[in-house]
């Protein structure tokens, strides 16, 4: 198959151009992860640009995104394929006459009654595919098996049709809030990759980059402001994607520099619990953030 990247650093450069700003890390597992074909597996806080990365990925490299939103409760059904029951029934009522049920069972268990879902949907794809598998902590241990076939081989089993192999491996990009332990055997068919929230100097220049009208010094106070805030004891420290907003109401606010009121003022677009709104007030009063 052909390469999506011709370098560690012509992915950093893409991915910059769609203005996602990817240290050597990030962008070294998405290069190895298309040379060696195979999965990653981007764990983190939440808000922290891991859904964002496959994202980018896709429109960096033209690929179509296909992207599988995982919750609990999430079954074969909606992940993988079904077969259409209605269209299946209404075959064999019309075929009632028939005088052999094997014809009838292999046509109702057919190309045309099989409906994909987005698994399934990206082993079939004949154009570039990035598959995005999100928060697949969130599904139970058992339902992990779902995934490990298509992780390893990019095949889907279907027991009454065969085995579906994939015209093109896709890149798949799986992300984890770390809500729970993911069983060793997803694990070990995947690149590993951990996506923390940014150094002061790129979370600087991810507000540059993605908040306009913003000045470099009101960016170097926002991150320099969030960072502070992070290191506190709160139920949830802000996300990257919090920051932005946060930077975005800065600036539609008409603020140049952050003065105490008002990052008081403002800590609800920042943080979304009272008990962290309130912890970081009294830090504010007894200290200086910007």
């Amino acid at each position: 198959m052909a390469e999506r990247f011709e370098s560690v650093q012509a992915v950093r450069d893409g991915l910059r151009d769609v203005g996602y700003l990817a240290d050597e890390g990030i962008a070294g597992v998405a290069f190895l992860a298309d040379r060696l074909e195979k999965p990653v597996l981007v764990e983190g806080p939440a808000g922290t640009g891991k859904t964002q990365l496959a994202k980018s990925v896709a429109e960096m490299s033209g690929a179509r995104l296909i992207r599988l939103q995982c919750y609990e409760g999430l079954d074969e059904s909606k992940a993988l394929y079904e077969w259409n029951y209605k269209k299946q029934l209404l075959r064999i009522q019309a075929d009632r006459n028939s005088d052999a049920w094997s014809d009838v069972h292999d046509d109702i268990f057919s190309e045309e009654f099989l409906l994909t879902r987005p698994l399934l949907e990206a082993i079939r794809a004949t154009d570039p595919v990035v598959l995005l598998i999100d928060e697949v902590d969130r599904v139970e241990v058992e339902t992990e098996a779902l995934l490990l076939e298509i992780l390893s081989d990019y095949q889907v089993s279907v027991p009454e049709f065969g085995t579906i192999a994939a015209t093109q491996i896709p890149l798949v990009f799986l992300t984890s809030n770390n809500t729970r332990e993911l069983s060793e055997a997803l694990k070990r068919r995947c690149l590993y990759l951990h996506v923390d929230y940014p150094t002061l100097e790129r979370e600087r220049a991810i507000v540059l980059a993605k908040v306009p009208g913003v000045t470099e010094n009101l960016a170097d106070q926002v991150a320099r402001v969030v960072r502070s805030i992070r290191q506190l004891d709160l139920k949830k420290p802000p996300s990257v994607s919090e920051t932005l907003d946060w930077a975005r109401t800065l600036v539609l606010l008409n603020f140049d520099t952050i003065e105490e009121q008002t990052a008081k003022d403002t800590l609800h677009i920042l943080l979304k619990y009272q008990s962290d709104i309130v912890k970081t007030v009294k830090e504010i009063d007894s200290t200086s953030f910007a």
